[in-house]
């Protein structure tokens, strides 16, 4: 896995997790919803790219 994917990866899981939070502690579900979207992009970036290293080998 390259570094900056990995780091995409893991800033977008970070951010969306805090924004789900953030929106559904204040009652905003819409943004709630966007924010439960940017994390589960960046779990299936990780996803990804720990495939692509499976077959480097």
């Amino acid at each position: 896995m390259s570094a900056s994917e990995k780091v995409k990866a893991k800033a977008e899981q970070v951010i969306g997790k805090a924004v789900r939070k953030t929106a559904h502690a204040l009652g905003n579900e819409t943004t709630a919803a966007k924010g439960a979207a940017l994390e589960a992009r960046g779990k299936g970036r990780h996803v990804k790219e720990k495939g692509k290293d499976a077959f480097k080998l």
